[in-house]
């Protein structure tokens, strides 16, 4: 079967969206992968299909109900295996090992919020996985779904046209990837480094090392403390000096 990604949003309208396009809607074309929407409305309560209420202990906003989103969620139970996501800036960071994981499994569920956010219960009873994927806070869990499976989509048999291009990318061994240049060699005064010209395969993988050695070092030391961590890490298991 296609690897699945079931969606529970109030607008399920927002997709595929941009995953209609490009590699990700071929995909979709071809029947790689399959999008299933399923309208957390139609599982509201009462005349007016009401899905949240008002939070318990006072302050602004409303909060998802437990119970419609519980029904919601056990719609899609039969989606066996894959993992429920529940996308919010209250998660912990969404990661590349994230994605290989999502990616290599039969699917993945997303659960969208809006308002305020869920009541925490249903994410604890649903063993549902919080996620973010930045420090900032948007409208709804729709546009971060959309991000997920994006990142999760490409890396699906046969959607890209060679498979190292889901290996030498940033993040995919701890580190940002390293610069790109293509013709001309020289454009408004800037040229393409000469290794990169020379033919020289051994020579070239050195630099796009090096580069992306000192693009994590200057851009993200976050990344680039926990490189140099997992790198004496591993030289100690191995019984290599450090």
């Amino acid at each position: 079967m296609s690897w699945t990604a079931a969606i529970l949003t109030l607008f399920p309208e927002m997709f595929p969206g941009p995953l209609s396009q490009s590699l990700a809607g071929r995909a979709l074309d071809a029947g790689l992968w399959r999008c299933e929407t399923h309208d957390l409305r139609s599982f509201g309560l009462g005349r007016h299909k009401t899905v949240d209420d008002t939070p318990c202990g006072g302050g602004a906003g409303m909060v998802m109900r437990p119970d419609v989103v519980d029904a919601a969620l056990a719609s899609v139970s039969r989606n066996d295996g894959a993992p429920c996501v529940y996308l919010t800036p209250r998660g912990r960071p969404l990661t590349q090992a994230d994605i290989r994981r999502y990616a290599a499994g039969s699917g993945v569920t997303l659960l969208c919020g809006r308002y305020e956010g869920v009541d925490e219960r249903v994410l604890e009873a649903r063993s549902v996985e919080q996620v973010s994927i930045g420090d900032y806070v948007l409208s709804g869990g729709e546009t971060a779904a959309l991000v997920l499976l994006d990142a999760c989509v490409r890396l699906l048999p046969g959607v890209m046209g060679s498979a190292e291009s889901g290996v030498e990318e940033s993040f995919s061994d701890g580190l940002l990837e390293y610069p790109h240049y293509t013709r001309p060699a020289e454009w408004n005064g800037r040229a393409v480094p000469d290794v990169l010209l020379s033919g020289n395969h051994a020579a070239i993988a050195r630099w796009r090392r090096e580069q992306s050695e000192r693009v994590t070092r200057e851009r993200r030391p976050d990344l680039w403390a926990a490189h140099l961590s997992n790198t004496t890490r591993s030289s100690v298991q191995e019984g290599h000096p450090i």
